[in-house]
């Protein structure tokens, strides 16, 4: 009991919650005047924000009041049996603890939004692609288990097996918040089942995810003279009617030379719609990274290498997944591909809080 109450006192001051109470207050008497309607998107703004701190200080207060009753009702219990009773309810509440910490790791911008996920094979021909077919069904997998919804947006087949890139949006509470520790590179080690000699294999896939940014956060404007568009037929998996007629579009950004296409609806107009919506949340990103590595190089420290260096290996053989990152080990490799990603994402998701951390304390110092 008292390591639980430990527990819950540290995560109140890392929450900060004294302060979100305060935030509370100021949010709940911006909402209670009504001219702060006149301005649709600061009212959108302050609504959001007070709906996700009036979340967390209710679930901390919530947990507070059940845990401070639980202490007091274990001290009067008379019999074994209600201690043991009591001692089942304080593993549920242990819980709630523990699921209030993980909300702590989604400190990330627009953790809620949908994930824009691009799966791309690296070098390697068959082996590669059929590796990318493997991330994109694992991650499809593990979007049905949580009930998301996943949207293919373009899909480029493999010469034999899998895909050469695939896009796809998973909708659902925190999509982009669970995903965002996938970005990176993820290396694969097998046997080949291309390979007649039954050769050990290494083959790398990239992983990119962005979140859906709402439209009116991303002031970009792309020229027409900065884009090359093309149609062509769809090779997605959408019906005889998507295919005969050249409804898919790609568009690409000549100055950077970012491709983004989409097959997702029979519309062509629709299709150029979103794939120049997809363009500018990759856009967007960049930016936003680019000022991230500014913002590192102005404090003197070096930005993270995670782009380029493998993150996670897959190692078949031997049965065994690791996360280079936060050192996680895991020999389950078969559930994990089947959509069981959860500790692996939770473990990524520490990592990401505690270096962001070590960065906040680099920059006080």
């Amino acid at each position: 009991m008292q390591e639980l109450q430990e527990k819950l006192a540290s995560l109140r001051e890392y929450l900060d919650i004294p302060g979100k109470e305060r935030r509370l207050n100021e949010l709940d008497h911006f909402l209670a005047d009504p001219e702060l309607w006149n301005d649709q998107n600061r009212a959108r703004s302050i609504t959001q924000e007070a709906t996700s701190v009036r979340g967390v200080v209710e679930k901390y207060q919530g947990l507070k009041s059940d845990l401070d009753g639980l202490a007091e009702m274990l001290e009067l219990a008379e019999s074994e049996d209600e201690r043991e009773m009591l001692l089942e309810e304080q593993g549920g509440i242990e819980q709630r603890v523990d699921e209030l910490y993980r909300e702590t790791l989604f400190t990330m911008k627009h953790a809620d939004t949908p994930a824009i996920i691009r799966v791309k094979g690296g070098a390697g021909g068959t082996e590669a692609q059929d590796w990318a077919g493997m991330l994109a069904r694992m991650y499809m997998r593990w979007a049905e288990r949580r009930g998301y919804r996943v949207d293919i947006l373009d899909e480029q087949p493999g010469d034999q097996a899998g895909y050469q890139s695939i896009e796809f949006i998973i909708r659902g509470e925190k999509a982009y918040g669970m995903m965002s520790a996938e970005h990176g590179v993820h290396r694969l080690v097998r046997v080949s089942p291309f390979d007649s000699n039954n050769r050990r294999q290494t083959s790398f896939a990239s992983v990119d995810v962005v979140p859906e940014v709402p439209e009116e956060e991303i002031d970009i404007h792309i020229p027409d003279s900065d884009l090359r568009r093309d149609v062509f037929r769809s090779q997605g998996s959408g019906g005889q009617g998507v295919n005969t007629t050249d409804s898919a579009v790609r568009l690409t950004h000549l100055p950077t030379g970012i491709a983004v296409a989409c097959q997702i609806t029979r519309s062509q107009i629709k299709n150029h719609e979103l794939a120049l919506q997809i363009l500018k949340q990759r856009l967007y990103d960049i930016e936003m990274r680019k000022r991230e590595e500014e913002a590192l190089a102005a404090r003197g420290q070096q930005s993270s290498v995670e782009w380029g260096s493998q993150m996670r290996s897959y190692v078949l053989d031997k049965q065994y997944i690791k996360d280079h990152r936060s050192g996680l080990m895991q020999h389950n490799p078969d559930d994990v591909l089947d959509g069981d990603l959860d500790d692996l994402m939770w473990a990524g998701l520490e990592w990401k809080a505690g270096k962001r951390v070590a960065e906040e304390a680099g920059d006080d110092d």
